[in-house]
């Protein structure tokens, strides 16, 4: 989670770059024209449309919702103190007073990045800001020959710049991981709170189970044994008589491990299957009209994994989400590896609109609309909270659309088997299914 926490957002980043590009080229353009100083405008141009190639690339390739790896973020943040000490070159080096933005790269890094990352993204601004100390063209000026200032006063300026770098540098990394923790911490507390009213509501329900049912399967123990005593040997009334009290010896057990949900943490009902997993939130939906086919395939035992309120309302999200919008059929696909499992549930109909699937799974950012009854919802937050939950639980999830001639929206969640069977405690014996040994289709 805090990997993740960490992650740069594409659209920030593109955001921010088309900012520095308007700001350089207005500013070279108005000392150009403006104050009709001599400077290198073509090669200030070639530097300034470099940083705008490499925002269309950024925008063409990844959606605006993209989270940035760590290494892309970082290739990113260098390019751009590479593009800034490229024009500072051209327009007198540390003498230029907007040599002070070197320090934003870092600052961006600091607050996304890791320190590493960070401090290494620092060492090329300061050596960039040395190489620009010795290496530049005159900074243009009115005057014939342009401007050359004291060099004490430049050796000032870059003091200033490497200083800049490491205390704004720290001083934004420890204020994002405040923040950051703070998160984690609420969330965790969120988490817990949960967890244990769910508890609770099972330790209360258990407790009047076990007292309700105890006089009736009392009543039927004291029955099934008279009728046992007076049936003959060997008769089948004596047969069925013996499995009768045997099974209500059975409800007793059953009655006894539910009585004791809050001391064993690794009960019969904390684990579940994919494949119970899947069918558990599918059938609520099996009753709206729209046929749901779930296929399961795997190689080797069926994961399983601890039974979350979370992943079931987000893979549960997702499911409604595609019964609302499917024409007549909703295909499901679990398969697993040994390393491996996802799911991918496709509807039959529309399918995102383009302009919605660069934004979606962004609260506040909505594909319904077309048959809204102006009643508010549809706000895009379920969705939201569905993608949150499930990468909270580990996994990745990706929206698209089926490619031509099929068509329909596609969800696809993928985990780490390491991830999906995490804190899994499996003890007590014939709590969960045995898993399958054919990897063959198997339809639910």
């Amino acid at each position: 989670m805090g990997r993740d926490a960490r992650r740069l957002k594409l659209d920030t980043l593109v955001r921010l770059r088309w900012l520095a590009v308007a700001g350089q080229s207005a500013a070279v353009a108005f000392v150009h024209f403006e104050l009709g100083y001599k400077l290198p405008f073509g090669a200030c141009l070639a530097v300034i449309a470099s940083a705008a190639l490499v925002n269309l690339w950024l925008s063409l390739r990844w959606p605006a919702s993209h989270r940035l790896g760590e290494d892309l973020a970082t290739v990113l943040l260098a390019f751009d103190i590479l593009q800034l000490g490229a024009l500072l070159y051209l327009t007198g080096g540390l003498q230029n007073p907007f040599a002070i933005l070197f320090l934003a790269p870092v600052l961006i890094s600091a607050a996304a990045l890791s320190p590493a990352r960070t401090v290494g993204l620092g060492f090329l601004a300061a050596g960039c800001a040395t190489l620009l100390l010795f290496h530049h063209r005159k900074l243009p000026w009115g005057t014939e020959g342009g401007l050359e200032l004291p060099h004490l006063y430049v050796l000032g300026v870059w003091s200033a710049i490497l200083l800049g770098l490491a205390f704004t540098g720290a001083f934004a990394y420890r204020i994002a991981e405040e923040a950051r923790q703070l998160s984690a911490a609420l969330a965790a507390t969120e988490l817990v709170l949960a967890r244990e009213q769910h508890l609770s509501q099972l330790d209360g329900l258990a407790a009047a189970a076990a007292h309700e049912l105890g006089t009736p399967l009392a009543t039927i123990a004291l029955v099934a044994k008279e009728l046992d005593l007076q049936a003959p040997e060997g008769s089948p009334l004596k047969e069925d008589t013996s499995l009768l009290r045997e099974q209500v010896e059975r409800c007793r057990s059953i009655l006894s491990k539910l009585t004791s949900l809050g001391d064993d943490q690794g009960g019969f009902l904390e684990s579940m299957s994919l494949r119970h997993l899947i069918e558990e939130v599918v059938g609520p939906q099996r009753s709206f009209g729209v046929a749901i086919e779930v296929v399961c395939t795997g190689e080797g035992p069926e994961p399983v994994s601890r039974r979350s309120p979370g992943l079931l309302y987000g893979l549960g999200n997702l499911v409604d989400n595609a019964a609302d919008f499917a024409e007549s059929r909703i295909l499901i696909e679990a398969h697993w590896t040994a390393h491996e499992v996802s799911v991918e549930i496709r509807d039959d109909g529309p399918g995102f609109p383009p302009e919605v699937l660069l934004r979606v799974g962004e609260p506040y950012v909505t594909t319904r609309g077309r048959g809204d009854d102006g009643s508010g919802s549809g706000l895009g937050l379920g969705l939201f909270i569905a993608k949150t939950l499930i990468e909270r639980s580990g996994g990745q999830l990706t929206l698209s659309n089926a490619m031509p001639p099929e068509r329909g929206a596609i969800a696809r969640i993928v985990w780490l088997r390491t991830s999906f069977e995490e804190k899994t405690a499996i003890t007590t014996t014939g709590s969960v299914p045995a898993p399958l040994t054919n990897p063959e289709s198997v339809p639910i």
